[in-house]
């Protein structure tokens, strides 16, 4: 492999060391469709939200429940119509930040880098913590032994950020085992359900207004929005893209079609197997085990058994995911001088290492700041913090809407009506409905918790105005570093 070339530059806030050797960009022509769509869909965590996400939208929506799936997915399949035409013209690992640094300008994507940070440092903390529960009951259970989750979280954060570290081929081995393992067990669920019970189990009589439009539409479409939030995946690796302009595009629609149809179908076919009329109430009465005690009905214990081990690895796929993608973010983000310009370092393999080791320490230091405090790792650090994640992820993509909109505007593209003006307008009220029902359902998303875990959605405005402080304080933050 070719080393990418190493330019003498002083990076902005560097002045006062000296010059440093920066490298250029990440290495170029690395990954294929299938590569950046195993990151997208890894961060996903398809058999993980099967078995924790669904339960949540079947209490709420019950036989409906494949339908809010169907329409998360053509929301952000609206959002990628204006936002893959724009991607024509940016090639770079920064994200939605690029997106707004061409349609808004510097100052409004320095803002937008301090949401994403909040969101994917929130995103990861929430869901390691999530693990590590998860780890200690599968390990407990099946052998008697108690290790304290915590010690499951720093151990296998270690590992993953060194596997991030070290650069995508060590990532994409490792994902590319648990993804098969995860479709190929949802995939025998479903089969053994066809097996048992006959392809009237995938009934359209649930689909009913009163069940897909009913009280729990709000915090339905929430939980299953969230399921797409690793979507950014698909232009964050645009830099080490085999051809960008074409890889990224197909990337990115193979990854909306794939979940979206993973979880429509999977859920359907949970959905017959138990009863459109009997779903939401066993949904809410055994959330935790009603996909395992379906799995063991159905095809016998050994499916339950795998489906319990690859939760637990679906969550190790989703995390490596999600490091990887905003190890790059901290990268561009330190290349463009909105970050210390240490950041862009890359190691030998072309990965950002320095950023990576950056993320897991970060990571590793707020949760146990919570949990040696005392604090409850499912009710108060994974429910605290994912919810604002999700809050913030909705307001990147609003934002990011605007950009798209104004993009065009500003260059008269008009070529394509639909493209360039009615899909990104549309998208932009569409985020706009879905951060009121975000707010409207914050305690939902919080596990009922509200007072205190409320504050935390301040994180949101503080990071954007502190974004926005610094892009007009250093006037030298070059985001041209990044966008192509």
């Amino acid at each position: 492999m070719n080393q990418e070339p190493v330019v003498s530059a002083v990076q902005p806030g560097l002045e006062a060391h000296g010059p440093i050797d920066v490298p250029v960009r990440l290495r170029a022509n690395k990954l294929g469709v299938i590569a950046i769509a195993f990151f997208a869909i890894a961060a996903a965590a398809p058999m993980a939200a099967v078995v924790g996400a669904s339960p949540v939208l079947f209490s709420a929506t019950g036989a409906g429940t494949p339908v809010i799936y169907v329409i998360a997915a053509l929301l952000v399949a609206l959002f990628s119509v204006g936002y893959l035409r724009m991607s024509q013209h940016i090639t770079n690992a920064g994200g939605f930040v690029a997106y707004m640094a061409k349609g808004l300008g510097t100052k409004w994507a320095t803002g937008g880098a301090g949401i994403a940070i909040v969101t994917y440092l929130s995103l990861q903390i929430g869901l390691w913590s999530q693990f590590g529960v998860f780890a200690q009951l599968l390990v407990e259970g099946l052998t008697g032994i108690s290790v304290p989750v915590y010690i499951w979280i720093a151990v296998l954060l270690a590992v993953v950020t060194g596997l991030t570290m070290r650069g995508v081929d060590a990532s994409l081995k490792v994902l590319g085992i648990l993804i098969l393992g995860e479709a190929f067990a949802v995939a025998a669920l479903v089969i053994s359900l066809i097996a048992q019970k006959g392809f009237g189990i995938f009934s359209f009589d649930g689909f009913t207004g009163a069940n897909v439009f009913g009280p729990g539409l709000g915090i339905s479409l929430l939980f299953a929005f969230a399921c797409f939030t690793s979507f950014e995946a698909t232009v964050v690796f645009a830099e080490e893209a085999k051809d960008p302009r074409r890889t990224i595009p197909r990337a990115a629609y193979f990854v909306i079609a794939f979940v979206g149809i993973f979880y429509t179908i999977s859920t359907w076919a949970i959905s017959g197997a138990i009863g459109i009329d009997n779903i939401q109430t066993v949904a809410t009465e055994n959330p935790a085990s009603m996909i395992f005690d379906l799995a063991d009905n159905s095809a016998g214990y050994w499916l339950s058994m795998t489906m319990q081990v690859l939760v637990v690895t679906s969550f190790l796929a989703m995390l490596l995911g999600l490091s990887n993608m905003f190890s790059r973010y901290l990268f561009s983000l330190g290349r463009s001088g909105a970050l210390p310009a240490r950041l862009s370092a890359v190691s030998t393999t072309g990965a950002p290492h320095v950023a990576g080791l950056i993320n897991g320490i970060v990571v590793l230091l707020i949760i146990s700041a919570f949990l040696f405090a005392g604090a409850d790792p499912i009710t108060t650090v994974f429910s605290w913090f994912v919810a604002l994640g999700t809050a913030g992820f909705i307001t990147i993509l609003l934002v990011t809407s605007a950009a798209i909109i104004v993009f065009f505007a500003r260059n008269r593209m008009r070529d394509n009506l639909w493209v360039t003006v009615i899909a990104p307008a549309l998208s932009f009220l569409a985020f706009i409905v879905i951060g009121y029902l975000t707010l409207d359902n914050y305690d939902a998303l919080l596990g009922g918790a509200g007072g205190a875990a409320r504050w935390l959605l301040l994180a949101i405005p503080l990071f954007f105005v502190a974004g926005l402080a610094r892009g007009a304080q250093k006037k030298e933050i070059d985001f041209a570093a990044v966008v192509g």
